[in-house]
């Protein structure tokens, strides 16, 4: 069994790198991989569920390889596969086998072809390793790689405003929903006192003992699984970012979301429903968001212009009512539902491009005049009411920019301080004589080491807000969120002693992507004539290729994206959080979200969007 997920796994990692391999121009090439590797898994996935059910159809769990492991952490990959796991496997497999198959002839001879395709087979891959993960470490994975292959295909039109300027804004709602997956792993291992994998979930006993003795406890975590679940799944009020999200190509639309990135939400509640699912509160919670979701986005869905806008606000309704259906216990209804909303948005989306030839035809042939309205009443004073609100998609946009961004906009003036200058003289030396005091063997009382753990979280907190303020200076924003990971390896080692190896784990990525992030701001503001600010996009991609796809690889390792150690490494620091310690906590997950969207807006600003020099490139093809 262990073999054969193996397997499953295997196909997509060798698929994707053949492809980083072949050549531009050689379509038929690239095509070709990406058909053999949705191909091949495809028909290994039907072989596999059928023996799988011959022989009962039992639960498997694989636990592989330990990345990190001491005496009080264990961070482990491992596999879990069930009839939800089935399920979520072959439509996946089926939708990107079908989405290749069409993408050959609507990308053909498109710019970024070869592009497209590695990042629909990066999504494959991080798709593959949610759905077969055993626990939240492992689904973390694929979790990370979802959100930046989203933005990858949001923006895949580069040099386009509107596509750059909307990948960033789904980011930013992604890495909302990273919060919440990094705050339940925190207390989970409080809890657990492990890394507790989601086939010991279904051990009622245990489970009904440690929420027994940790009620409390037990919501949190809970409430963090519904705020990533219903960021990843354009949930109330999470909603409006599902239609931005359709700047892609038409194809990578359909595969996203409208079939398999929004469903995971859904995923994650059903993956996690023994741990809830004696909730009540929670439960009840969790209908509330599906309910209301699936009343809003069905009214906006209706006055929408555009038919992505309608299909999008559509899906997000019905994957509201897979959520009630969950909370209720029903999970063959939703897995059904599931299948049958997935495979109709991504006709819906395939065929979109179409519909405006459709609905013109129709409209010329069959138009019928409005009936003019009697006098208005009260119900249509309601109905009027709900049209514009619809029309304005509930202010749901608006909403989410004054509850969470707007905050961190207000910070520029006040952390108008920190400079380059304040970085090198005062925060470098201000680090040092910090990690001498915190490795001293000087007797402090708790609470100095507690407020001091805090002041650095705050420090750390201050610098990645001040470098996702900055619009003048992107080396300066980059130097803040060097050291901001440096402040947070501070206030953990002042908080619970982190120890020198386990520093090294965490910042040993850190540095190497943090000195080759700046090599490469560098090295561009000098051939730069008007210099890399962050006040505006730049379009640098087109300049200097290899310098961008160099300072993305640095931007994933400063984000913690699993390339480097940074990744299990913020999970490890984590853990030298106390259960007790919600400040703490959530000045370090805080932190490490923010440094995730402050890195990306410096690539997409100073690589990405509309440069003088591409602007004078289409003016001359136009004319």
């Amino acid at each position: 069994m262990a073999l054969y997920i193996h397997l499953f796994l295997f196909i997509p990692v060798v698929g994707f790198l053949l492809s980083l391999l072949v050549r531009e121009k050689n379509e038929g090439t690239l095509v070709g991989v990406a058909l053999a590797t949705t191909g091949v898994n495809f028909l290994a996935l039907i072989g596999f569920t059928g023996y799988w059910i011959a022989g009962g159809a039992q639960p498997v769990n694989v636990r592989d390889m330990s990345i990190y492991r001491d005496e009080h952490f264990d961070f482990f990959l491992d596999f879990y596969f069930d009839y939800v796991t089935a399920t979520f496997l072959f439509v996946g497999a089926a939708i990107s086998l079908m989405v290749v198959i069409y993408s050959r002839y609507y990308m053909h001879k498109e710019a970024g072809f070869k592009r497209f395709f590695n990042t629909v087979l990066f999504f494959y891959l991080g798709y593959m390793i949610v759905v077969l993960a055993g626990n939240f470490e492992t689904l973390f994975v694929g979790w990370e790689v979802l959100g930046i292959s989203s933005f990858l295909l949001i923006a895949f039109y580069r040099l386009r405003y509107l596509p750059v300027k909307n990948a960033i804004k789904v980011f930013s709602i992604y890495r909302v929903g990273d919060v919440g997956i990094l705050l339940a792993m925190w207390m989970s291992h409080h809890l657990w006192h492990e890394n507790i994998t989601f086939a010991k979930l279904l051990n009622y006993d245990l489970v009904h003992e440690h929420l027994a003795a940790h009620s409390g406890t037990g919501v949190f975590i809970s409430l963090m699984i519904l705020v990533a679940a219903m960021a990843k799944s354009a949930q109330l009020p999470f909603s409006a970012w599902l239609p931005r999200a359709m700047e892609g190509p038409t194809p990578s639309s359909a595969i996203f979301y409208g079939s398999l990135s929004v469903h995971i939400g859904a995923f994650l509640l059903l993956r996690t429903f023994p741990f809830w699912e004696h909730q009540t509160a929670v439960r009840w919670l969790i209908a509330a968001v599906g309910v209301g979701t699936a009343v809003v986005t069905t009214m906006t869905a209706r006055v929408q212009s555009t038919i992505k806008g309608q299909i999008a606000y559509s899906s997000a309704a019905q994957i509201g009512i897979i959520f009630v259906e969950i909370a209720a216990g029903l999970h063959v209804i939703a897995l059904v539902h599931f299948v049958g909303n997935a495979f109709l948005r991504m006709y819906h989306l395939l065929i979109s491009p179409s519909v405006v030839a459709y609905l013109i035809r129709e409209q010329f042939y069959n138009y019928t005049p409005p009936e003019a309205r009697p006098a208005v009443a009260r119900r249509h004073r309601i109905q009027d009411a709900l049209y514009l609100l619809s029309l304005k998609e509930w202010h749901l946009e608006a909403l989410i920019f004054r509850l969470l961004f707007h905050p961190l906009k207000q910070l520029r003036r006040p952390l108008g301080f920190l400079t380059i200058k304040t970085v090198a003289w005062v925060l470098a030396p201000l680090y040092l004589a910090g990690m001498l005091l915190a490795y001293a063997d000087w007797a402090m009382p708790t609470t100095v080491k507690h407020g001091l753990a805090v002041t650095a979280g705050v420090l750390a907190f201050a610098m990645v807000a001040k470098a996702y303020n900055e619009r003048t200076s992107s080396r300066l924003a980059w130097l803040l969120i060097f050291f901001a990971h440096f402040f947070v390896d501070l206030a953990v080692t002042f908080n619970d002693h982190l120890n020198i190896k386990e520093a090294t784990i965490y910042l040993s990525g850190i540095v190497v992507s943090g000195i080759l992030g700046y090599f490469v701001l560098h090295r561009v503001r000098a051939f730069s004539r008007h210099g890399v600010g962050l006040n505006q996009f730049h379009g640098l991609v087109t300049q200097h290729k290899v310098y961008a796809f160099v300072f993305l690889v640095a931007c994933l390792g400063m984000a913690g994206f699993p390339i480097t150690s940074a990744f299990f490494g913020e999970d490890l620091i984590l853990t030298h959080i106390h259960e007790d310690q919600f400040v703490l906590a959530a000045l370090v997950s805080i932190t490490f979200i923010i440094n995730g969207i402050a890195v990306i807006r410096i690539y997409a600003r100073v690589f990405l969007g509309h440069s003088r020099r591409s602007y004078q490139r289409t003016t001359e093809l136009t004319i």
